[in-house]
């Protein structure tokens, strides 16, 4: 094995947009360290202009003029390309200002759910309309502030609904408690929460309530971690090539993102697996067993799981993943008809799937369905099989545009 990877990991997608609404709410100039720059990114940032914030990009940095009071022009026009971070978290923000404001999204994002959100919203007062299908992209919000109370959420779609309700709390008239009544993906939470500690507002958990006072925001200089759930390529890598060795500086011990549970899953199956304070490695150790794992707290990882699981020597089989099927587009079955194409056998059910060793995989076009981390999974797959390529490899530039090259060069050094 010569010299072993270092790999640099574009900055966190979530942590980014939490980040990007956090700093535009603050009081002062918050710098962010190392964010992510992807369309996702871009689009998010993009918006904050749309609505009157001040935001200035360098490379290695960007600068946000926070405005407690909200937007800073009456009305405006704002278009969220694919993102689901910027869809949700944006009209949330605005709805804390005053005047009109439109957002919309391209079709993939238009078919994104975001009803409970609204409804929630509007049981605190705001005036939301959907101006096509109820509950998705396009709606205006006419903004008046946002006096604060009790409101109940079903956050078992998406924790996202619960994250940008959080967000808003601090800069209500009073405050929010929030009542969830189902709840995915708990680990994003606790990095909103933490998030938010970070820009001076304490958030408390009273069971199935959380509670978050008013108060505002504290303007900071935040260092953006990398993408955990990117970095799970690059760790799935190392795991299906026997003695390779791949480390990503930057997620550790402390790290926030709870996607990188995903190594645990690696060491389960049989790779060498070691998390310091300030990185992670994982080592192949040719040895891949199968497994049966809920994957409800890490979903976002499922497809890489899937797409090694060709590999493994016993079934591999995900668990309480319904959620991946309100993606970028269905994951489950977008993986599950991919494996198939490469001769895979695969069972799914509501809300698992099942990939069974056998056959040796074949190369074939793998069909992204636009989705960023379908391309992203079945990049590692090929690592081992020959002959597999992407209809649309570019949509990986929703979060690292860069990512084919990144991987070509480390499955060179692989």
């Amino acid at each position: 094995m010569r010299g072993m990877p270092v790999v640099e990991i574009p900055g966190s997608k979530s942590i980014t947009a939490r980040a990007l609404f956090l700093a535009a709410a603050a009081d002062g100039v918050t710098t962010l360290v190392r964010p992510l720059r992807s369309d996702d990114t871009e689009g998010f940032a993009e918006g904050l202009v749309r609505l009157g914030y001040r935001v200035g990009r360098t490379r290695d940095a960007w600068q946000v003029d926070g405005r407690p009071q909200g937007p800073a022009v009456p009305e405006a026009d704002v278009y969220c390309r694919d993102g689901a971070t910027t869809a949700r978290f944006l009209p949330t923000l605005a709805a804390a200002g005053h005047g009109t404001y439109r957002f919309d999204a391209s079709p993939q994002m238009r078919r994104r759910p975001l009803g409970p959100l609204s409804r929630a919203l509007r049981d605190l007062g705001v005036d939301l309309r959907h101006e096509e299908a109820e509950g998705h992209h396009p709606l205006t919000v006419t903004a008046a502030g946002v006096e604060g109370g009790e409101v109940t959420l079903d956050a078992g779609q998406s924790s996202q609904y619960l994250t940008a309700l959080l967000l808003l709390g601090p800069l209500t008239r009073t405050g929010l408690r929030i009542r969830v009544t189902d709840l995915v993906s708990v680990p994003y939470v606790e990095i909103t929460i933490a998030m938010m500690r970070a820009f001076g507002a304490e958030v408390t958990r009273e069971g199935d309530v959380f509670v978050v006072p008013a108060g505002g925001y504290r303007a900071t200089t935040y260092a953006v971690e990398p993408d955990a759930s990117t970095a799970s390529y690059f760790f799935a890598a190392a795991a299906v090539t026997p003695g390779a060795e791949v480390t990503v500086p930057g997620l550790g011990t402390g790290a926030l993102q709870g996607d990188l549970g995903f190594v645990d899953v690696l060491r389960r199956m049989g790779a060498e697996v070691s998390v310091r304070e300030d990185r992670t490695t994982v080592r192949g150790t040719g040895e891949l067993r199968g497994l049966t794992v809920a994957m409800r707290d890490i979903s976002d990882t499922m497809p890489t799981l899937a797409a090694i699981a060709p590999f493994a020597s016993g079934p591999v089989r995900i668990e309480d993943v319904a959620n991946t099927r309100v993606k970028e587009c269905d994951r489950l079955e977008a993986c599950a008809e991919n494996l198939r194409r490469l001769g895979v056998e695969v069972a799914t059910g509501p809300d698992w799937i099942e990939i069974r060793p056998g056959a040796v995989p074949t190369g074939a076009e793998v069909r992204s369905y636009g989705d960023h981390r379908v391309v992203m999974s079945f990049a590692v797959t090929g690592l081992r099989v020959p002959g597999i390529s992407f209809d649309d490899p570019g949509c990986v530039r929703k979060t690292f545009p860069g990512f084919h090259e990144e991987f070509g060069a480390l499955s060179a050094r692989l």
